[in-house]
C-alpha cells in the first residue's frame, strides 16, 4: 500500500473515532438534560470564567453566560459595612451596595448571598430594598446554628441550609431521612451541599418532601454531566460558559 493510501486510511480512522466520540457525548448530554427538573437553574460562582472573586466583573460574566443566579460572599468591615469578601476585609472590597446596584440592571437576575459572618444581616435586606431586588435574594452558607439569626434579622428572605453531608457510600435510609428532617425543621428551602456527596436517592427523597437540592462547585464537563443526571434543582459553577453550552 502506498503512503498516500495509508495517510488517507489513517485520516478516515481518526475522523471516525472523533465522530463516534462526539456522538456519544451528544447522547450523554441529551440524556442528562432529560434528568433535570422543571425550573432547573445554574449559578455563576463568584470569580467565574477567570474574573476576580467578589468583583462586579464576575456578576457581568455570569449574566453573559446565561446564569439565572450569581453568587458572591458576604462579610462586614469593622464599622459594619457589608462588603463582598470571603475573609475578613482588609480594604478595597466591593461594597454590597455596589453589587446590588449592578444586579438591579439585569431583569430577573437572582443573587445567592453566601454568608461568611452573620452580623448585621438586616443591612443586607435594607440594601436589597433600596435597589428593588429584595424578592431576588436568598442566603447560603448557613448552618443549623445560624438559622435563628437569619430568621430574626431577615424575615421572609429564603435560605438554603449548608450541611456537611456524609460521603455517598455512607448513606442509609435513616441518615437521609434525618437530613430531610433537619432541613425542614430549620425552615430552609433546601440543602446546599458539595457535589461529591450527592446521590440520586438523596435528591429524590428531598424532592418527595418538597425540598430543593443545590450542588457546589461543579467546574468541568464530566462532573456537570454526572451532577445533571442526579436531577438537582441548581448547580453552582465557576464555568457557566460550559454549562450554557451543555444546556443548549
Amino acid at each position: 500500500m502506498n503512503i498516500k493510501k495509508r495517510i488517507a486510511i489513517g485520516l478516515v480512522c481518526v475522523l471516525s473515532v472523533a465522530l463516534l466520540a462526539g456522538g456519544v457525548l451528544f447522547m450523554t448530554v441529551m440524556i442528562c438534560r432529560e434528568q433535570l427538573p422543571q425550573g432547573f437553574t445554574y449559578t455563576a460562582h463568584t470569580g467565574c470564567v477567570d474574573t476576580a472573586d467578589n468583583s462586579l466583573e464576575a456578576i457581568d460574566m455570569g449574566v453573559q453566560h446565561g446564569a439565572q443566579i450569581v453568587e458572591f460572599d458576604l462579610h462586614f468591615t469593622a464599622d459594619g459595612t457589608p462588603v463582598l469578601s470571603h475573609d475578613a476585609p482588609t480594604g478595597g472590597e466591593v461594597l454590597l451596595d455596589e453589587a446590588f446596584e449592578r444586579v438591579s440592571r439585569y431583569e430577573d437576575l437572582r443573587v445567592n448571598v453566601d454568608v461568611k459572618i452573620g452580623t448585621a444581616l438586616e443591612k443586607v435586606v435594607s440594601l436589597a430594598e433600596k435597589h428593588g431586588i429584595k424578592d431576588r435574594i436568598f442566603f447560603t452558607g448557613l448552618f443549623e446554628d445560624d438559622v435563628s439569626l437569619v430568621q430574626k434579622a431577615c424575615p421572609g428572605i429564603p435560605y438554603w441550609l449548608n450541611e456537611n453531608v456524609l460521603p455517598a457510600e455512607e448513606h442509609t435510609d435513616a441518615y437521609l431521612q434525618e437530613l430531610v428532617d433537619l432541613v425542614r425543621a430549620c425552615g430552609a428551602v433546601g440543602i446546599n451541599m458539595h457535589k461529591n456527596n450527592a446521590t440520586k436517592e438523596l435528591v429524590e427523597l428531598f424532592h418527595a418532601n418538597g425540598l430543593g437540592v443545590s450542588l457546589w462547585t461543579v467546574n468541568d464537563t464530566d462532573e456537570m454531566l454526572r451532577c445533571m443526571a442526579l436531577s438537582p434543582d441548581n448547580i453552582t459553577t465557576r464555568r457557566p460558559d460550559i454549562m450554557k453550552t451543555l444546556l443548549k
